[in-house]
C-alpha cells in the first residue's frame, strides 16, 4: 500500500520534520525553531517525505532548505506529533509528524528560503510555549524536564 492511498483510508498524511539542537559551553540544551512562511508562527523545520530518500535524510534537507543547519542526523525519531495543515483552497489536511533530531554543526549564512523565513534558538522550554501543535510542545517540554530524554540525545551529541 502506497503513502497516498493510506492517508486516503486514514484521513492522515505523513510528514517529517527535523528537531535541530546544539549544547552551549555551559552544557544548556537549545533548540532552533524557523518561522512558518504563511503566519510567522514558530515551527521545526519539516516537509513532505521525498521519494527515493530515507525519511531522516529528507529531515536532514528540510533543516538545510528552511533553516541553513547542517550536522548529524539521528535515523531515530525522537517522536510523533500531528497538526492540521491549512491547504491553499481553504481545506486543511491531517498531518502526522515524524521527528528526528539533528545535532547542528553549522549554521549556513546563505540558504534557500532566508527570505522566507527568520530562525532562533530557543531553550525547550521557551520553544514549547511558543508552538501550537500540543504534541510537539509535550516533546519539547520532556527535553527541557526528563533526565533519560537527555540521556539519549547525549548519545546522538557524542555520536556525532
Amino acid at each position: 500500500m502506497t503513502d497516498r492511498e493510506t492517508s486516503a483510508r486514514t484521513g492522515v498524511t505523513d510528514q517529517i520534520a527535523a528537531l535541530p539542537m546544539r549544547w552551549e559551553k555551559g552544557g544548556k540544551l537549545r533548540v532552533l525553531m524557523v518561522t512558518s512562511r504563511d503566519r510567522g508562527r514558530w515551527v521545526m523545520p519539516k516537509g513532505w517525505l521525498m521519494d527515493g530518500k530515507k525519511p531522516w535524510r529528507a529531515a536532514e534537507i528540510e533543516a538545510l532548505e528552511e533553516a541553513g543547519a547542517a550536522g548529524f542526523i539521528s535515523k531515530k525519531p525522537v517522536g510523533v506529533y500531528h497538526y492540521d495543515k491549512l491547504m491553499g483552497d481553504g481545506t486543511s489536511l491531517r498531518c502526522r509528524v515524524t521527528l528526528y533530531p539533528l545535532m547542528v554543526e553549522r549554521l549556513r549564512r546563505r540558504w534557500k528560503e532566508r527570505g522566507q523565513r527568520r530562525r532562533h534558538w530557543f531553550t525547550p522550554g521557551k520553544a514549547a510555549k511558543l508552538v501550537e501543535e500540543k504534541e510537539l510542545a509535550a516533546l519539547l517540554q520532556d527535553l527541557a524536564r526528563k533526565p533519560e530524554r537527555r540521556a539519549a540525545l547525549e548519545k546522538l551529541r557524542k555520536a556525532a
